[in-house]
């Protein structure tokens, strides 16, 4: 199973509040089979209305830490949410507030979903802004976020970051790692195996 406990990479700036999953991914990309070719539609609307936005500028298209605001993913609970920004290469997001279902599906996609001061994402985006090729770290660890010198801290939900820290998030990695226990106890089970009444 897959531990995560650092992310490291250059940021994306996006301080801005209620940005919910319909921004994120627009409906019209909810039709897809797999979530293949999905992040190159990440904030789409946005992007066109705004060609300012930071997913078109130049300087952050290899950002893996994204910095938001508060309640960022609110709205319908969409799993394409986080698969889009996920398959833009976003790895790690840092944010005032998330909405509880984004989180989660956050969590079980193995991003690391973080909360920060406001104050604090004001300067780290201030950082990044400046010097789009700054590194940063995400350090669930320390739940700290690190970058140029500077460090702010961060909170995470328990349950959240040990299951990332574990590897505990990737569900079809601890059924392959129980696969004996499975098969076992499929062997058990009438229903599973030639029986007659």
């Amino acid at each position: 199973m897959q531990t995560i406990t650092q992310i490291t990479g250059s940021g994306i700036p996006l301080l801005l509040d209620d940005i919910d999953t319909d921004r994120i991914i627009p409906a019209r990309y909810l039709r897809c089979v797999t979530f293949d070719g999905i992040g190159e539609h990440a904030f789409e609307d946005d992007r066109q209305q705004d060609p300012n936005h930071p997913f078109n500028k130049e300087q952050f298209q290899n950002g893996k830490v994204l910095v938001a605001g508060r309640n960022f993913g609110c709205g319908s609970s969409r799993e394409h949410a986080p698969q889009s920004l996920m398959r833009w290469g976003i790895q790690a997001i840092v944010a005032q507030s998330f909405a509880e279902i984004f989180f989660g599906n956050c969590t079980s996609l193995g991003i690391p979903a973080v909360c920060a001061s406001r104050d604090d994402l004001k300067k780290l985006s201030a950082a990044i802004e400046a010097n789009p090729t700054l590194e940063v770290t995400v350090d669930l660890e320390a739940l700290a976020v690190s970058f140029g010198g500077q460090s702010i801290s961060i909170t995470m939900p328990e349950g959240a970051r040990s299951a990332l820290a574990t590897g505990q998030w990737d569900f079809l990695a601890q059924l392959l790692d129980a696969e004996a226990g499975i098969k076992e106890t499929a062997s058990k089970l009438p229903y599973l195996n030639a029986f007659s009444a």
